[in-house]
């Protein structure tokens, strides 16, 4: 399948039986919503879907079972996170091999690259298979900064088709659409600031909430699309505190949790990663109640 890079892809949760094995069943189940709900693609196995604490052998499996249930109703995207660029090839290698449409790569995992470094290694993985590659920038998380004058040195690449730029400095849309016209699909990567990204020129959202508000973050992503700003802006102020959810460390408990607040799976995540409990867990549970609450109509 062509992969259509624009609109929203769910940064698509990994869901657990009680005893830590993949439930594959309700990951599916739940990835149905989401395209009922009518998200434009999925990217599985990315930060939000607990790439980093799952085997080798269970990722792809996942990959697997998604492809062979999504059936091509909307393009499937695979995270690439590895600990080494030899790593991150092989997999990229099998992803493509097990159907996926496209890639989501993140820079190599612990060690904190340098601009030389990082590049070689995108460019590496992008050579390992002939699938186009999402470039995700997330200097918070992973502490390499792929910088607009970076994203240039590279853009001689023609597989790298798309970037998602979590930075948390929306000022980089602007910077890259000045350096780089539209060399690159741009794409939000932190959800509360999907309205000033679309704004600013991004024609995707890659969206951590939209796991637990699915039609709700369908409606903003196309009021805004639609250049009804007035009434996008007052879906996002609705939003914008459950969105908040999407910018702490803690974020996929947060975003688990609001999930099965909305009923749709379980907040169960994998060690290190612990279910939240006393005050906090109290102050997130009442920002998803309130937001459950006092959500738009449809």
């Amino acid at each position: 399948m062509t992969v259509n890079w624009h609109g929203v892809y769910p940064a698509a949760i990994t869901h657990f039986h009680d005893d830590d094995s993949l439930d594959i069943p309700s990951t599916l189940k739940h990835l149905d919503v989401m395209i009922e709900a009518g998200v434009h693609g999925l990217i599985m196995l990315g930060s939000v879907g607990e790439n980093a604490v799952q085997e080798p052998s269970e990722k792809r499996e996942v990959l697997r079972q998604v492809v062979r249930h999504v059936d091509g109703r909307v393009p499937v995207l695979s995270g690439v996170a590895e600990n080494s660029t030899r790593m991150a090839c092989r997999f990229a290698d099998d992803a493509a091999k097990l159907g996926v449409d496209g890639l989501m790569v993140l820079p190599a995992m612990i060690y904190k690259a340098g601009g030389r470094e990082a590049m070689a290694h995108f460019r590496a993985v992008a050579r390992a298979s002939e699938l186009p590659i999402m470039i995700y920038n997330n200097p918070i998380a992973y502490h390499v900064d792929l910088t607009p004058d970076l994203l240039a040195e590279m853009a001689d690449e023609p597989r790298f088709v798309a970037v998602k730029e979590s930075s948390d400095n929306v000022r980089r849309i602007t910077d890259l659409k000045n350096l780089l016209g539209d060399r690159y699909l741009l794409f939000s990567g932190v959800d509360d600031l999907v309205l000033e990204s679309a704004l600013l020129g991004a024609v995707g959202w890659v969206s951590g909430l939209v796991n637990a508000f699915p039609h709700e973050n369908r409606l903003l992503w196309d009021l805004a699309m639609a250049g009804r700003w007035d009434e996008a802006l007052q879906v996002y102020r609705w939003y914008t505190p459950l969105l908040h959810l999407d910018t702490d460390i803690k974020l996929v408990q947060y975003i688990k949790l609001a999930v099965q607040e909305c009923g749709l799976g379980s907040e169960r995540t994998r060690a290190p990663r612990l279910p939240l409990e006393g005050a906090e867990r109290d102050r997130i549970l009442g920002i998803i109640r309130h937001g459950i609450a006092t959500r738009p109509k449809l």
